[in-house]
């Protein structure tokens, strides 16, 4: 009989770096795979990317709703209590065998809070990394870490971290950065049709900006994205194609929708904003700012740090969000000032040093076969009383 694994997606990012362990989990003959939609996937304002779910062939077993009406640390910890409410509710009519859960989110969060509380064994991924930025991201992934039972890295040193929390070293497995194993596979839209599909021309360069807000600092959201439009502002009057893409639903999230569309109501030239490119126009044109054409990542997405060096791609990381993150030598980081970001971006854009440093640039975040060493050892590993039964490896020193 096939062991039934419950996969959890919450929003549009966090489901682009799922997508390749959903393909190993529904290609492995040992393994059933129960799709668990919620979150900013049902939020027609964030762009409702369950239709992008189904296009891509997968079948959803649950959909969940986490009410999530206002940006604030209240509407967030109401959100987490509603979660774990309707999760409870969704896994105890699935059953699932296993269940899955990636990052670092409230929405993900609830989700394992649900799982192992009622004793089903939970896989952490992407669990150990470190974001000191001043986003509530570490504190809340390592929360997940010790309640998983599973962990699945993206790199060595958080694998180090996770036995050092005291994590029995079975239970860890460094496997890579899943979403290596899409753009490794070329899973990403051809450059001539996102020419045509957004009106771009290739010989001129191009910047994929996206600014989350940080939500230990909600109220200063619209003023740490200001100097980056600013920024943005002036490029494009120089003929830099540029395009807006929304944050994700976290608290402060709504108004940085706010003012990128009393941006755009200005009527600038060259510029373009969307609700979500989807996972494969946004590699596409990762591709086309780091190996086809010009052009440059600049924000504070942790995509910016862990996706672009395999495209060779020039970063601008703005502000304190990533601070933290394994990163490879094409990133600029940047503090929340124009001129700053300007003058990095030009860097990206036009300091041909610079750029085919970064062409060069090492990729830490693995191979491109993290999807299928998940599914290997969620079809592996022994389920019952010893995956349930974790142990502190920390021995008491007095």
């Amino acid at each position: 009989m096939k062991r039934k694994i419950a996969v959890f997606t919450g929003n549009r990012a966090e489901y682009g770096l799922q997508f390749p362990i959903l393909k190993a989990i529904a290609a492995h003959p040992d393994l059933e795979c129960q799709l668990i939609v919620s979150g900013a996937h049902l939020d027609k304002d964030f762009g409702k990317t369950l239709g992008e779910i189904e296009r891509d062939g997968f079948k959803v077993a649950a959909e969940v709703k986490i009410e999530m009406n206002e940006d604030s640390g209240f509407a967030t910890a109401q959100a987490i209590g509603s979660g774990v409410l309707s999760m409870s509710q969704c896994l105890s009519q699935l059953k699932p065998d296993m269940l899955v859960v990636y990052a670092d989110r409230f929405e993900g969060f609830a989700a394992l809070i649900s799982g192992t509380q009622m004793n089903i064994p939970t896989a952490h991924i992407e669990g150990g990394d470190v974001t000191e930025g001043g986003a509530l991201d570490d504190s809340v992934r390592h929360a997940m870490t010790k309640l998983a039972h599973l962990h699945f890295t993206t790199n060595e040193d958080a694998s180090n971290r996770i036995r050092t929390m005291g994590e029995e070293p079975w239970r860890v497995h460094t496997v890579g950065f899943p979403m290596i194993d899409l753009v490794h596979a070329g899973g990403y839209t051809a450059p001539e049709v996102l020419a045509k599909q957004y009106n771009l021309d290739l010989k001129k360069p191009i910047v994929v900006f996206t600014q989350h807000s940080v939500t230990t600092l909600i109220e200063d959201s619209v003023n740490q994205l200001k100097p980056s439009l600013q920024a943005l502002e002036k490029l494009a009057a120089e003929g830099v194609q540029v395009i807006l893409t929304y944050p994700n639903n976290d608290a402060g999230g709504r108004a940085i929708v706010a003012e990128l569309e009393k941006f755009m109501a200005r009527g600038l030239k060259n510029v373009q904003l969307h609700k979500s490119l989807g996972r494969s126009n946004y590699h596409g044109m990762l591709n086309i700012a780091g190996r086809v054409g010009s052009g440059a990542c600049v924000g504070n997405s942790s995509s910016g740090i862990k996706e672009t060096p395999y495209f060779g791609c020039p970063t601008v990381d703005i502000g304190t969000r990533q601070d933290g993150r394994l990163a490879s030598t094409n990133i600029i980081h940047t503090g929340y000032d124009a001129t700053q970001i300007e003058e990095a971006i030009r860097r990206c854009l036009f300091d041909e040093k610079f750029v085919e440093e970064c062409h060069s640039c090492k990729n830490p975040y693995g191979t491109g076969d993290a999807g299928k060493k998940i599914a290997a050892e969620l079809a592996r590993v022994e389920l019952g009383h010893k995956i349930l039964n974790k142990k502190m490896t920390i021995p008491c020193v007095l």
